[in-house]
């Protein structure tokens, strides 16, 4: 069993990214830098659907320790958003207007407050959090993936990942033991939110790769090779499927997830230097220690 981690309310890291960073910045792969793009669009709204979806349950919370955790949760997430819309600028740069993200998530996350009950949007938030929690070990394990990133947005998804992994745990125990969601609901959603998310990642991709001017057979060359270098054998989620797996498990909890193998390392660099860079490449055994 993992043992607990505390959540703690980091400030955002200076990453250097006002300066110039490369197109393909990702080993300059179209497929592998649009994907963590797409990402990075997502993410604003995204952590502000989450925290709004716990913030529903937070008068119902009487454990202190958790009304706590959903305190620094909160901290957490807005600085996540704060740090992805500093890089999303970059994007404005290439033609790709971050706008168009937001207002599709703006429209998607309004749905589904407006016509789904709260235990659902709760339960979604949770799935999402676990995906997350799946995503930190598939970076922080697969380091090796990530040697021809740009630093800077190597350590981003790092820092990311790390707080990722802290509070994994939050948003399910409010859903498990505040709005008392069973086994079937978060299961279900779990399901559900595995598929769409991924499709809407996708269609963000694939807008960008439009605009980025590839042709059909090139955009198809493109989304083959990078299937497999995402979904293959040593495939770089396929390396995290157990853990993404183990959320269908009756009576799992996200504690019962073994830490990333980075994480005390990249926890034990930031507090000695303070560099999220240092850090972000030591977690993924890219680096020495300062």
């Amino acid at each position: 069993m993992s043992k607990a981690v505390p959540v703690i309310p980091r400030k955002g890291p200076y990453l250097g990214l006002d300066g110039e960073i490369p197109k393909y910045w990702f080993g300059g792969d179209p497929f592998k830098t649009r994907l963590f793009d797409a990402l990075s669009l997502v993410f604003p709204e995204g952590e502000k659907f989450f925290i709004t979806c716990v913030r529903d349950y937070k008068d119902q919370i009487k454990d202190p320790k958790l009304a706590e955790e959903v305190k620094h949760f909160t901290f957490q997430e807005g600085q996540h958003s704060m740090v992805h819309r500093l890089y999303n600028e970059h994007l404005l740069k290439q033609g790709i207007d971050p706008g168009f993200v937001d207002k599709r998530f703006q429209r998607v996350f309004g749905n589904l407050r407006r016509f789904s009950p709260k235990w659902f949007t709760l339960a979604s938030t949770a799935a999402i959090e676990h995906l997350t929690a799946t995503f930190s070990h598939a970076l922080l394990e697969g380091g090796e993936k990530w040697s021809e990133a740009d630093p800077r947005l190597r350590a981003m998804f790092a820092w990311h990942c790390i707080e990722e992994f802290e509070h994994r745990s939050v948003a399910f125990d409010v859903m498990e033991k505040v709005a008392k969601v069973g086994y079937l609901g978060r299961t279900g959603v779990m399901v559900w939110v595995s598929f769409t998310f991924q499709m809407h990642i996708f269609a963000i991709m694939r807008r960008m790769l439009i605009n980025d001017g590839f042709s059909a057979r090139e955009r198809k060359k493109i989304w083959s090779d990078g299937m497999k270098w995402l979904y293959g054998r040593d495939g770089f989620f396929t390396i995290a499927l157990p853990t993404y797996l183990s959320f269908l498990k009756p009576g799992f909890h996200p504690e019962d997830t073994v830490a990333p193998g980075g994480y005390d390392r990249w926890l034990q660099e930031y507090e000695k230097t303070g560099d999220a860079m240092i850090a972000g490449d030591i977690a993924m055994g890219l680096g020495k220690a300062a």
